[in-house]
């Protein structure tokens, strides 16, 4: 007898979408192509990445409640967001959905920190340094002293995605975040794993990891383990191979 209770089967990660246009490459967590698993999706009316990231994403926690409690009843077993600087409002949407969430990259950086050698700590790449704050860094968890280095004086790619164009130099964004990578490692000699706060960079964590040496953490990393947890993988298993034994 199977138990019911679900609309959606097999989709166990719900995305609140901020509501934008840019576009999105692979690799992007708002292209679903990105993912191993099937995701759902919800747009957060009103939730620009101008008003999330310069703005108080505090006045939209409502909004993210209501499409997240609409994601729980489609199926989904856990929520995310796709902005870092929601880190915010995890509290009140944690509390208020009844299932895991994890509204922020950010919150990676604690159990990176607790990864690296002494003497080390774990740097930040975001799309707004000007923007990032402690308040951001403390809702997740992470230290407040932590290094942060932004794409905001770059080529373009702050500037696109902030003003949600409808067109994006994907080659500059890349430079861009080559150049936080190389600063990162110039003004924080002592950094040992850089984490993306922002959604947008996953597909440049290669890049990064190549120029910086250091280990990169995105919110793929992030939510590839999330789901991990939700969905556990399958393993055929047969008690009576030797192996087993």
């Amino acid at each position: 007898m199977q138990r019911g209770g679900k609309t959606v089967y097999g989709a166990s990660v719900g995305i609140l979408m901020l509501e934008t246009q840019f576009p999105r490459i692979h690799g992007d967590m708002g292209n679903a192509a990105t993912w191993d698993f099937p995701v759902q999706y919800r747009v957060v009316d009103g939730a620009t990445p101008e008003r999330v990231v310069r703005g108080n994403p505090a006045e939209l926690t409502d909004r993210f409640i209501a499409a997240g409690r609409d994601l729980v009843r489609a199926g989904c077993d856990g929520i995310t967001t796709t902005c870092g600087f929601l880190s915010l409002i995890q509290e009140d949407v944690r509390s208020a959905l009844g299932v895991p969430v994890a509204t922020s990259s950010l919150m990676q950086v604690p159990m990176v920190q607790a990864l690296l050698p002494a003497g080390k700590r774990c740097g930040v790449i975001t799309i707004s340094a000007t923007s990032l704050g402690v308040e951001h860094l403390m809702a997740a968890g992470a230290p407040a002293d932590t290094p942060i280095v932004g794409t905001q004086d770059g080529r373009c790619m702050t500037r696109q995605i902030l003003a949600d164009r409808p067109e994006m130099d994907f080659a500059a964004c890349r430079l861009d975040m080559i150049d936080a990578g190389k600063a990162m490692m110039r003004q924080h000699s002592d950094v040992g794993a850089i984490v993306l706060e922002c959604t947008n960079m996953a597909p440049y964590a290669r890049d990064l990891r190549k120029v910086t040496g250091l280990p990169v953490y995105s919110i793929y990393s992030f939510i590839s383990w999330f789901q991990s947890g939700l969905q556990p993988r399958r393993f055929d298993l047969d008690l009576d191979d030797p192996r087993y034994v």
